[in-house]
């Protein structure tokens, strides 16, 4: 797990001690961050706590003891403080809400006047990967019709199936996730060749460089990818010259990617979930890998641009926890 002391010696207030931090989700060792659902965890005895971050485009929310206490939008560098804690020992925690396509975020530090602990230990791990399903695209709005701004104030990941789930099981847990992608073609056949598993290695989504080893080794890798391979038909000048060819493709290289994961995570169980266009496809991969299908019904799908709401995504939370309390 990664563990980060990160602080900016100018933006040290006097007498302040860096409290170490728990990173979740995939984040840099600089403190970069782009992917979606990143967190931070910290542990200190004191009375006050200071959140320096830089963060461009992303809504942060800070946690303290569980209770939101901010949410920092589009902040850009900025050192919060926050006083009056009763005297005794507090989890710190700032969440990353929004989607980052390009561009990241940075965790600078945390620190306090206090005392500061050891950061929080989570005994179980999870991991998910997907598309905006996953992400939690517009899935707090109250309607269909957004405009980009909206989908972006709208989408909390935090609030999505994966942390959901991973937070009732007080489960570290990160997602890698990335709206539009596919697992062989993405949505209405764009960005040709940028399909997520070509995405998955990277350190930041919009950058090509990879990511480095840190120690991450999930118990479950919970995958929901196929939405955005079919749910536009296939045009003239793509790689497929039908619809069979298509889901042909998406079978063999979903397999590959799967047992590509596996060998990387020995050990680790997997889940696949697929929607009723593509579940068989998503059945045929899961008897080829050994991983367990999970089929999701239809969605009411009243969040932004048709994605699923809260409620779609507790269900999809529930859909997982049964599934995987059938892996044990």
């Amino acid at each position: 797990m990664l563990r980060l002391a990160l602080v900016a010696a100018l933006m040290l207030a006097p007498a302040e001690t860096a409290v170490p931090l728990h990173a979740g989700g995939r984040v840099a060792t600089d403190g970069r961050f782009g992917w979606p659902g990143v967190y931070f965890e910290g542990r200190f005895k004191g009375t006050s706590v200071t959140v320096s971050v830089e963060a461009g485009e992303d809504h942060l929310a800070v946690l303290i003891d569980g209770v939101e206490r901010a949410v920092l939008k589009k902040p850009g560098k900025v050192q919060r403080r926050f006083d009056g804690l009763a005297d005794g020992e507090h989890v710190i925690r700032v969440e990353k809400l929004t989607e980052t396509q390009s561009g990241y975020s940075r965790m600078i530090g945390i620190t306090t006047d206090g005392t500061p602990l050891a950061p929080p230990v989570h005994a179980r791990s999870v991991e998910f990967i997907g598309d905006s399903h996953s992400v939690g695209y517009g899935d707090t709005a109250a309607v269909r019709d957004c405009t980009g701004g909206v989908v972006h104030d709208t989408t909390n990941t935090q609030l999505a199936f994966g942390p959901l789930l991973a937070k009732k099981w007080d489960a570290d847990y990160r997602v890698i996730a990335f709206s539009g992608r596919g697992v062989v073609r993405n949505y209405a056949g764009g960005n040709p060749g940028e399909t997520l598993p070509v995405l998955y290695a990277r350190a930041i989504p919009g950058e090509p460089a990879p990511a480095t080893q840190d120690g991450w080794k999930p118990q479950l890798i919970v995958i929901n990818l196929g939405t955005n391979d079919f749910s536009t038909p296939v045009h003239a000048g793509e790689a497929w010259k039908d619809d069979a060819a298509l889901h042909a493709d998406y079978q063999a290289r979903y397999g590959a990617f799967v047992r590509k994961l596996q060998g990387a995570n020995p050990g680790a169980r997997f889940l696949l979930m697929g929607a009723p266009a593509f579940i068989a496809d998503v059945r045929a991969v899961a008897a080829a890998t050994g991983a367990t299908p999970v089929a999701v019904p239809q969605l009411e799908f009243t969040a932004c641009h048709f994605h699923p709401s809260l409620k779609d995504q507790r269900l999809m939370a529930d859909l997982v926890e049964d599934a995987a309390r059938g892996l044990k």
